[in-house]
C-alpha cells in the first residue's frame, strides 16, 4: 500500500479524483489541513463518484502531526517509511526514486505547491515530474498524483521481491 498526502488541497474535484485514484490502487489518502473546501462539498463527492465512502482517508491538523505519527507507529525493528515530496523546484525526476511499499507521496496545494519549510526540511527527498514543454508551470494535481503513484506501483510490481 502507498500513501498519497495532499498538503492543504484547495480544489475539491482534484481531491475527489485523487480519492478515486487511491481507492483504485488500494492506497491511503491523507488530507492535511487547512483544506480549501468542506469534505461535504458536492463537487468533491461528484469527482469521487459513489466511491467516497470506501476510500481509506485520514485527516490531519498539520503535516508535522502526520510525520510524527508515522515515526511512532512502527516497531523498533521496522525502518520508518520513506517520504517523497513532489515539487517543480526539484531536479531529481520521480522515476529515479526507489519506491517501496508503504512510502508516502506528498503533494502541495494547487496554487503554491508545498510550503518552503517542508522543501527545506526534506531537501534530500524532493522529486519532480519533468516537463519538457516551455509554457506550462505545472501539471494538474490529480494528474501528477496519478503519474507518480503508478510509477511507484510499477516499481514494486516488477520488483523480484514482490
Amino acid at each position: 500500500m502507498f500513501h498519497v498526502v495532499l498538503v492543504e488541497p484547495e480544489i475539491p474535484p482534484n481531491t475527489g479524483n485523487i480519492a478515486r485514484l487511491c481507492l483504485s490502487t488500494a492506497s491511503r489518502l491523507h488530507l492535511v489541513k487547512p483544506l480549501g473546501f468542506s469534505l461535504h462539498e458536492k463537487s468533491l463527492r461528484r469527482a469521487g463518484l459513489d466511491y467516497w465512502q470506501d476510500v481509506d482517508v485520514s485527516l490531519w491538523d498539520s503535516f508535522e502531526d502526520l510525520f510524527t505519527h508515522t515515526r511512532r507507529s512502527g516497531t523498533p525493528s521496522q525502518a520508518p517509511p520513506n517520504f517523497h515530496f513532489l515539487t517543480t523546484k526539484a531536479q531529481k525526476p520521480y522515476w529515479d526514486a526507489a519506491f517501496t511499499a508503504g512510502d508516502y507521496l506528498v503533494f502541495g496545494r494547487e496554487t503554491k505547491g508545498l510550503p518552503e519549510s517542508l522543501l527545506e526540511t526534506h531537501a534530500n527527498s524532493l522529486l519532480t515530474i519533468p516537463m519538457p514543454g516551455e509554457h506550462a508551470r505545472s501539471l494538474n494535481l490529480a494528474t501528477a498524483a496519478g503519474i507518480v503513484l503508478y510509477e511507484a506501483l510499477r516499481q514494486i510490481t516488477l520488483s523480484p521481491l514482490s
